[in-house]
């Protein structure tokens, strides 16, 4: 997907919320072992200088399990963009438009060209 998004087939939003929750993430020791601090430090600053970065919603209501990801949802309103989580908490929502990361690519074949 990495790879996609840097070859221009979509455009990725981000936020600072979502930016620091991707920070903490790299940083558990589970991740330690596949991703270096200098990996995880360089693939955030790719994401801050390439990504757009939205401003994150206040004050978002509820409507994920996961209190701690309510303001995803909101933040993919606010821009009018798809949210490709494959968290199940975010995928059980039915009044935004969410798509699983296999399923999201899957769609961005079905728009390539054919050769």
């Amino acid at each position: 997907m990495l790879r996609r998004w840097l070859d221009g087939e979509f455009e990725l939003i981000v936020s600072p919320l979502l930016l620091a929750e991707l920070k903490r993430a790299l940083a558990y020791p589970k991740l330690g072992s596949r991703v270096t601090e200098e990996e995880a430090k360089a693939f955030l600053d790719l994401l801050q200088r390439g990504a757009t970065v939205a401003s994150d919603p206040a004050d978002p209501p509820r409507r994920s399990r996961d209190r701690g990801d309510d303001y995803l949802p909101a933040l993919a309103q606010s821009v009018a963009a798809m949210l490709v989580s494959g968290d199940a908490d975010l995928e059980d929502l039915r009044d935004i438009p969410i798509e699983s990361p296999r399923g999201f690519l899957m769609r961005l074949d079905k728009q390539r060209p054919q050769e």
